[in-house]
């Protein structure tokens, strides 16, 4: 027993789960592992090594980027956040792909020094997202103007949508696609097309075909989680299949002390759980500064041995307590399921998301990188 907290990784399960998308999706292109933000918390350096079927990596920024090339990763990283204009020459000498949105971008690589090695660019188009991108009405002047520049490529091009996951109507999506579309008519007719045209995350992955193009990004769905029940929903009435995604991470800790605890008793910070029988109380080493949110007590539960066990009182910074007055048989240093499977009960993501008022993302990303990350044969 090497740490209290722990986190365990299926290790045939990102193969799985992308392996499903592509069943369901019929798509038989590229296909983008989004290993950003520490691999949506389920930790970079164990995650990469087993998408093995995975062509490119995506990354948000430029150290998570050189952080895989430092660990020997040799595909294609596309990263899709803003490379500080100090630091272009790191992302060219590191053979990194990046997306550019600002004319100041390619004013900063005109005055690099000249080198050996390619920039290869994708111009992100805004089609109604607002967070970055190229307003579309610019994108052929600017891909003229990469054009025009030595030792830079044109690699691909892309957007993001705003409004495919939390709604059955994509009504959105489908203007935000068209909008698309007509930027690459327009760089067909002057010769300006790039390579790689990519549209589609887990969710349009798995519901609208016209957006895969020649890439498709997987996100959330190659960790094995849906993107929103809206996106379940909507797979489960199309004609299309439905992947069978399997959850990669598990959340564990064990019982670092039980004591007995008489009634009329008030558990925590604040009070603000007081038992109403003489019960057994089992406190656990994890809190909010492990990721474990402070709003699950007195609303969330664990699993010990397959059974439920509430979480009682104020989460801490580094513990919580439990109640076991009810469960068969408990002992110091029980194995402890904050987030999958035990028996035949389940706490997935999506079930803590709403306990805390969040979604399965916020939930995983928030798990603290500072615990280990064991990859494990799955069940």
């Amino acid at each position: 027993m090497s740490s209290l907290v722990w986190v365990e990784l299926d290790e045939d399960g990102p193969d799985h789960n992308l392996d499903q998308i592509r069943k369901s999706s019929g798509f038989r292109g590229i296909h983008c592992a989004v290993v950003k933000s520490n691999a949506y918390g389920h930790g970079v350096k164990e995650m990469v090594p087993l998408l093995s079927s995975a062509q490119w990596l995506a990354v948000n920024s430029l150290d998570e980027g050189l952080e895989l090339r430092l660990n020997g990763e040799s595909r294609p990283v596309l990263v899709l956040g803003h490379v500080p204009l100090n630091r272009l020459a790191e992302a060219r000498d590191g053979e990194l792909r990046f997306i550019v949105c600002n004319s100041e971008t390619l004013d900063a690589i005109r005055e690099l020094s000249p080198s050996d090695k390619t920039i290869n660019l994708h111009i992100k188009v805004e089609t109604g997202t607002w967070r970055q991108g190229v307003l579309p009405e610019d994108v052929p002047a600017m891909a003229e103007e990469i054009a025009g520049i030595q030792g830079v490529v044109l690699d691909g091009i892309y957007t993001h949508f705003a409004n495919i996951e939390d709604t059955l109507n994509h009504q959105y999506a489908e203007m935000q696609l068209s909008r698309f579309q007509d930027v690459l008519q327009i760089l067909k007719q002057r010769g300006l097309m790039p390579p790689v045209v990519h549209t589609a995350c887990t969710a349009a992955a798995v519901l609208f075909p016209a957006t895969h193009f020649s890439m498709i990004r997987t996100g959330i769905g190659l960790y094995g989680l849906w993107p929103s029940r809206e996106t379940k929903l909507s797979a489960e009435s199309s004609e299309s299949g439905v992947p069978d995604l399997r959850p990669v991470l598990s959340w564990k800790t064990r019982i670092v002390q039980i004591k007995q605890v008489p009634a009329g008793s008030d558990i925590g910070y604040g009070g603000t759980y007081r038992t109403t029988r003489a019960s057994r109380i089992a406190v656990l080493p994890v809190g909010y500064a492990d990721g474990y949110r402070r709003s699950i007590g007195n609303t969330g539960w664990v699993l010990v041995s397959g059974q439920r066990a509430p979480v009682v009182g104020r989460v801490c910074m580094n513990l919580c307590m439990v109640d076991v007055t009810d469960l068969s048989s408990v002992r110091l240093e029980d194995e402890v399921v904050l987030l999958g499977r035990s028996g035949g009960e389940e706490i997935s993501a999506e079930l803590m998301g709403q306990w805390t008022g969040t979604i399965n993302y916020e939930v995983v990303t928030g798990i603290s990188p500072l615990l280990p990350r064991i990859v494990k044969k799955g069940e």
